[in-house]
């Protein structure tokens, strides 16, 4: 099981649930529904798409769940200033992958989605490395990334991050991987 991953700088903090979100859970599952209801976070990954508040709701109870059972663990990019979440990552461990996908080998994957007003900010490719860092001395050394041809910039924030091309995952998407010392 992950410990959890907290991550600071001036700007934002990276986190999972926490006992405090509990009584901020509404507003938390308002900020979900709005990245996951975003047309411009969506364009590339429409079948993430949530339609109603309840959805959000029910995806937040479902990945709190998750974390504490070692299947996804959830962190939430918090805007310090603005005290609102700006963007999900989410960790699936390869148990969970192995469900899902037929592969050769099971990595933990990383997908992440920004608020469309998040966009070229540079917010992941500022804190990938750091959060695959801080997996790396969890003694996890393989991850891996599913991302759509057509999305130039998470590819690019992959390849920063030395996430490199590693064959293609299906007729949309290609997988990307980086293993750390």
């Amino acid at each position: 099981m992950l410990k959890p991953i907290f991550l600071e700088n001036d700007t934002l903090l990276i986190h999972p649930f926490r006992p405090e979100d509990l009584g901020r859970f509404e507003d938390l599952s308002s900020d979900i529904f709005s990245i996951l209801s975003d047309d411009q976070t969506l364009k590339f990954i429409p079948g993430k798409r949530l339609n109603s508040l309840q959805e959000a709701e029910l995806f937040l109870q479902t990945m709190v769940m998750n974390y504490h059972s070692g299947h996804n663990y959830i962190h939430f990019i918090t805007h310090k200033q603005l005290d609102k979440v700006i963007g999900i990552i989410d960790l699936i461990s390869p148990e969970v992958a192995r469900q899902h996908y037929q592969m050769d080998h099971y990595p933990f994957f990383i997908e992440f989605y920004l608020s469309g007003f998040a966009s070229g900010c540079y917010i992941m490719t500022e804190i990938l490395p750091q959060l695959i860092d801080n997996l790396s001395d969890q003694g996890i050394s393989k991850i891996g990334a599913v991302v759509n041809r057509k999305n130039i910039a998470a590819r690019k924030v992959l390849e920063k991050a030395n996430f490199r091309y590693k064959a293609k995952f299906d007729m949309l998407q290609d997988l990307y991987e980086t293993t750390t010392p």
